[in-house]
C-alpha cells in the first residue's frame, strides 16, 4: 500500500472517464489537489451520457439536454482547477457497438496530444459497460512501447457502478494507492459534484453527495487520514 505525497516536480496528468461526473467520482479530490500543488489536469470524457435512457438512441432530441450536460462538465472540471476538458460524443452505455480501436485512437491522440506522465481511469472490473471499455481502450493505449509518456497508471472506482459488479472474473477493487485529501479538496469535489445534479441521486443511493462523502472518509480511515480517493496501481515507474 502506497500513500502519495506532492510530487516535487510538475507533472502532466490526464483523467480519461467514459461519462461526465464519473471522472469527479473517480479522483475530483485529487484532480482539485494535484491542480492546487501546480500540476497540469486535463480530462477526456469518451462517451456523451445521456442517451441511454431512451430504448432507442436519439441524440438530436436530446441536444438542449446534452449541450446542458456539456457545461456542467465544463463548469465542475473549473472548479476543480483542470486546465483543459474534452468531450467526445460516443453513444452512452452502447460503446460495446463502436468498434474497439476506434476507441484506442481517440485516447492514443489525446496521449500524444497531452504527453501525460501520470494517467488515471476507470477500473477494469466494473457493472458498466463503457467504464469497462474505456479501461481497455486505456492500457491499450499505454501499452509499454519505447517512449511511452505514461509512467504511472491507477484506475479509480465509481460510486454506483464499481461496486456493484459482482463477476469475479477481474476481481474486485482492492486499493493499493491512496491520494490523501484535506477538507477543502474534499469539499471541492462535492461542489464539482453539486454542479452535475442531473446526475446525483438522493442518499441513500451510492451515487449522492453524502454517499460520496462517507466513501471519502472510508478511504481516509484505511490509511488513518480524514480523507482520501483510493487507486489500484496498473504501472508505476520510479
Amino acid at each position: 500500500m502506497a500513500i502519495l505525497n506532492s510530487y516535487m516536480n510538475k507533472k502532466k496528468v490526464l483523467v480519461v472517464a467514459a461519462h461526465p461526473d464519473d471522472e469527479v467520482l473517480g479522483c475530483g479530490g485529487t484532480m482539485a489537489r494535484l491542480a492546487e500543488e501546480g500540476h497540469e489536469v486535463h480530462v477526456l470524457i469518451l462517451a456523451e451520457g445521456l442517451t441511454s435512457r431512451e430504448i432507442q438512441r436519439d441524440r438530436e432530441s436530446k441536444l438542449s439536454e446534452l449541450n446542458l450536460l456539456s457545461d456542467d462538465a465544463n463548469k465542475a472540471n473549473l472548479l476543480l482547477g483542470v486546465k483543459t476538458i474534452e468531450l467526445y460524443d460516443f453513444p452512452d452505455n452502447r460503446m460495446d457497438s463502436i468498434d474497439r480501436l476506434d476507441v484506442i485512437k481517440v485516447v492514443e491522440r489525446k496521449i500524444e496530444d497531452i504527453k501525460p506522465s501520470i494517467l488515471f481511469t476507470h477500473f477494469g472490473n466494473d457493472l458498466n459497460i463503457d467504464h469497462r471499455i474505456t479501461n481497455e481502450a486505456v492500457v491499450t493505449a499505454c501499452r509499454a512501447y519505447p517512449n511511452q509518456k505514461v509512467e504511472e497508471l491507477f484506475f479509480f472506482e465509481v460510486a454506483s457502478s464499481t461496486e456493484w459488479q459482482i463477476s469475479p472474473n477481474l476481481g474486485s477493487f482492492q486499493p493499493n494507492v491512496f491520494f490523501k485529501l484535506s477538507f477543502q479538496q474534499m469539499e471541492k469535489k462535492k461542489n464539482a459534484l453539486s454542479i452535475y445534479e442531473s446526475e446525483m441521486r438522493p442518499f441513500p443511493h451510492a451515487r449522492s453527495i453524502d454517499a460520496v462523502e462517507a466513501l471519502g472518509k472510508w478511504r481516509g480511515a484505511n490509511i488513518g487520514y480524514s480523507y482520501a480517493e483510493a487507486f489500484v496501481c496498473g504501472r508505476l515507474i520510479q
